[in-house]
């Protein structure tokens, strides 16, 4: 059988393996981009969240009360809490606002704004 063509065993299990690798590698790969996809969505969808609450804020046209507030916001089908924090400054006709963005109970992100008598 000199002049026999194809591939061994061995070889053909070779190839295998190393589709194998590639393809386990492409998968991981799309699963993280998807996961970075989600999170930047639920960023920006927090950003609109807390952006809204310190607008509303400032809508009032006073100066906010200190103390905590939860406040429930759905952007997108999605359920988001905002956390507003007023505390006191130094300087009494201000007063420091964090929202602080949760999804599921975790941070998503925080915003600060001075806000002041107007």
């Amino acid at each position: 059988m000199v002049g026999s063509r194809g591939f061994t065993l061995i070889e053909v299990l070779v190839a295998l393996s190393i589709t194998a690798v590639a393809l386990l590698a492409g998968l991981k790969a799309t699963g993280s981009l998807s996961r970075n996809a989600e999170r930047q969505s639920t960023s920006l969808l927090g950003q609109i969240c807390a952006e809204n609450e310190l607008i509303r804020l400032r809508l009032l046209r006073q100066l906010p009360d200190s103390g905590n507030t939860l406040v429930t916001c759905v952007q997108a089908g999605q359920t988001l809490q905002v956390d507003l924090s007023v505390r006191p400054t130094p300087n009494p006709n201000f007063r420091r606002v964090d929202a602080r963005v949760l999804s599921q109970g975790d941070y998503v992100l925080q915003l600060s704004t001075v806000m002041g008598r107007n």
